[in-house]
């Protein structure tokens, strides 16, 4: 569980030597320890040796991997560190890809490092404030446990990333009642200006992959057209 009252451990990656620049100065006066580095190459190399509480890393990188590659590789690896994606790019299919990569949440350039503080902020807190849900809870042949940020099926442990995390958590927290996806992006996003329903869709997707004996014939997470979705009790 991530403290955020603590000093963080921020890996920052971006092209940009003065945005790069701009956000260690930021984050180090508030007392975090943040470190920088201009490819995807190094950023894979360095989270694949060194543990970071979030990674803010930028979309286009110029040579070599990519943002989306970045991202990508990292969860390939189980890697489940809380990732923004920073991107000049501003469009609704360049946001659906940078979640599909695995990211948990977009901020599009130019931004204001206030804005910014805030979505770390906001992405962090999912992994804090959980103290008023039950920590361990257990349905059919899923089990979610807050405390340990671990879901097993069928005795096995599921990877998965912040955002999958939190929206499971809201499923399994009232099952089978119709989330609307409205109430499914404020658990994962907040007040964030980010706000794009289909954002849901993606994450679903994802959960259907990870937790579904048949991901295209869902039993667990269900969908009502038109409506939301919800867990389903056995």
């Amino acid at each position: 569980m991530t403290d955020l009252y603590r000093p963080l451990n921020i890996l920052v990656v971006d092209d940009e030597a003065q945005l790069r620049e701009n956000l260690v100065q930021s984050f180090s006066r508030e007392g975090h320890e943040v470190q920088a580095v201009a490819t995807g190459a190094e950023a894979i190399d360095l989270a694949a040796r060194e543990e970071f509480d979030i990674v803010l890393l930028d979309v286009a990188l110029g040579p070599g991997p990519n943002g989306y590659d970045v991202c990508r590789t990292l969860r390939e690896r189980r890697n489940v560190v809380p990732i923004i994606m920073l991107t000049a790019l501003d469009s609704e299919a360049d946001a659906v890809q940078g979640l599909e990569a695995g990211a948990d949440d977009y901020v599009t350039k130019p931004f204001g490092l206030a804005e910014l503080r805030s979505r770390v902020r906001a992405v962090l807190r999912r992994s804090v404030g959980r103290g008023i849900a039950r920590e361990v809870v257990t349905i059919g042949e899923v089990t979610l446990d807050h405390s340990r940020h671990e879901v097993s099926v069928r005795g096995e442990l599921v990877k998965l990333t912040f955002s999958e995390f939190e929206l499971l958590g809201r499923l399994m927290s009232d099952p089978g009642r119709l989330f609307n996806r409205q109430e499914l992006l404020r658990a994962i996003w907040g007040d964030s200006a980010y706000r794009d329903p289909r954002a849901i869709d993606v994450h679903i997707r994802h959960l259907r992959e990870k937790l579904e004996q048949r991901p295209d014939d869902p039993k667990l997470i269900v969908t009502v057209r038109g409506a939301g979705y919800r867990f389903q009790s056995p």
